[in-house]
């Protein structure tokens, strides 16, 4: 499982960016973004706690770049300016994470 979670976590970023939508609608479009913006924050405290490789420096510039298809599927060219806010989001959440993980190991010495 462990050797999966980079995948998982895409996977499930994936199913925010794609599925989630359709299942919310625009009824609430700012209820919809806050609650993506929630999960990605925390998804990408997960990933600086559990990806050990230098890739997870890319994980922000990954969820970004993902984003973008959605926006032309569920949204208008305005919402362009949201990729932004995930690339933002995301790398205070892997910077997060990695200070979590190095905090807790320099405590196990």
């Amino acid at each position: 499982m462990k050797k999966y979670s980079k995948e998982i976590i895409l996977l499930f970023q994936l199913l925010m960016f794609y599925i989630y939508p359709l299942f919310v609608g625009m009824d609430n479009p700012f209820g919809m973004v806050l609650m993506i913006v929630l999960i990605t924050f925390i998804l990408s405290i997960i990933a600086g706690r559990i990806i050990k490789e230098k890739i997870k420096y890319f994980y922000p510039i990954i969820i970004s770049i993902l984003f973008i298809p959605s926006v032309f599927i569920y949204y208008n060219e305005s919402a362009l300016v949201h990729s932004l806010w995930y690339l933002a989001i995301s790398f205070i959440g892997i910077g997060l994470g990695t200070l979590l993980y190095k905090l807790k190991n320099s405590h196990d010495i």
